[in-house]
């Protein structure tokens, strides 16, 4: 017995002593999951392939040993275990056997991040950005313009978040009208639009919009939250099409508007209604919010199990230490499952409500990942409200699938088989 516990504590000496990989894991054992993804965006950004394990212990990262990579994870308060090669060897062993739903995915390239987002400030706060500056991710941060000029090419990543790509300005007539910070988006979006050669603000959204989708079917990569999620797709339906009452932009909207619809141009959703009340917060029956009957008390969605071998897309995007998450509400909370084109992929939904939270598809060359809900740490985070502090929620299992998006560019992508 004392031979075998010192020829383990021996084994442990050389294993510390000649560790050639560092395994940051992702399940409960991980102090702070956030923060572990901006290890592994920063460890890409110095040239380091690395190997994302998905579905072995939370989904995590095998990443080859170096004191540099090591003082980060202290840094950023990352848990870590430090391995030999025969560990490693044997990790990826276990995962390659055919019975197991594991697999093995190399990172390689840290994508370049952009964040669709008003250069003026408004009083909400975006998730990603939030998450991205907790976890240390660097982004820049883009608008109207730069779209228009043609800046999306640098970039391989983009995020819409709390946006309204029809043109009617979130809808916030009603209750804001009156509001200094409303009145001043309104003026400089009219400015902007002016500037670039647009007449009306809806003419802009949808130049905007269309830009972005040529940026995704030529290969980009398409992350939207809340209300940048159905607003882009309405915008896409109803090119040439007026749906803005004169409050919005100075003239009725077309009363045939709804039969004029073309749905073969959206990403996500099919035969929607408008809402043609413009004193409503809301821009179609795509949103689940108003008719949905959960509280926040029994508020959550599942996410769906993939085969990690098979299907290593979908995989990706829900890798998670939890398979049930919490719900949030938003501008946009959910999608109506009845109104998701056949050929989208769920990753998450409430079947009791019959909705949908998560969801993914190609377009062209590219991708796309909708999320709904504003903030997955503020049930229902109300215009105005404080920030969410992350440091108070550095397991957060919502903000992980907003980060799994983050790294998914970087691996090479196999065609989905089931």
């Amino acid at each position: 017995m004392k031979k075998t516990i010192l020829l383990l504590f021996l084994i442990g000496c050389v294993t510390i002593g000649r560790a050639t990989s560092i395994l940051i894991p992702m399940d409960d054992k991980q102090s702070n999951h956030l923060k572990a993804y901006g290890v592994a965006y920063w460890v890409l950004k110095q040239d380091v392939s690395m190997w994302w394990l998905l579905n072995y212990k939370g989904g995590s990262f095998l990443i080859p040993y170096a004191q540099s990579i090591e003082a980060e994870c202290r840094i950023r308060n990352v848990s870590y275990d430090l391995i030999a090669d025969v560990q490693s060897t044997a990790i990826l062993a276990e995962i390659a056997v055919p019975e197991t739903n594991m697999d093995a995915v190399k990172l390689d390239k840290a994508p370049e991040m952009a964040v669709y987002s008003p250069k003026n400030k408004l009083p909400w706060d975006d998730a990603v950005t939030m998450v991205l500056t907790y976890a240390e991710i660097p982004y820049d941060l883009i608008y109207d313009e730069d779209v228009i000029k043609g800046m999306l090419p640098k970039y391989d990543w983009l995020h819409l978040h709390h946006e309204d790509f029809t043109g009617q300005y979130g809808r916030f007539f009603a209750a804001y009208r009156n509001a200094a910070w409303y009145q001043n988006d309104v003026q400089q979006n009219e400015q902007t639009a002016a500037k670039l050669g647009f007449k009306k603000v809806s003419e802009l959204k949808l130049a905007v919009a269309t830009t972005i989708k040529n940026f995704t079917m030529g290969g980009g990569f398409l992350f939207a939250m809340c209300s940048g999620t159905d607003s882009y797709d309405i915008a896409l339906a109803a090119a040439g099409i007026d749906i803005c009452e004169s409050m919005f932009d100075g003239d009725k909207a077309d009363p045939n508007a709804q039969a004029k619809l073309n749905f073969q141009q959206t990403f996500a959703f099919k035969n929607f209604k408008l809402d043609n009340n413009p004193y409503n917060y809301e821009f179609s029956d795509i949103d689940n919010t108003n008719t949905r009957t959960l509280t926040e008390q029994n508020d959550y969605f599942s996410l769906f199990d993939f085969s990690a071998k098979w299907d290593p897309v979908p995989s990706m995007l829900t890798q998670n230490h939890e398979k049930v998450i919490k719900g949030f509400m938003g501008q946009t909370t959910a999608f109506k499952k009845n109104l998701v084109k056949p050929d989208v992929l769920v990753l998450g939904e409430t079947s009791l409500a019959g909705e949908v939270r998560y969801i993914h598809g190609e377009i062209g060359k590219g991708t796309w990942t909708f999320y709904g809900g504003h903030d997955p740490e503020d049930y229902q985070h109300l215009v105005s409200d404080p920030p969410t502090d992350l440091s108070l929620h550095p397991n957060s299992p919502g903000y992980r699938l907003i980060l799994n998006n983050v790294l998914f560019p970087a691996a090479k992508k196999k065609k989905q088989k089931t």
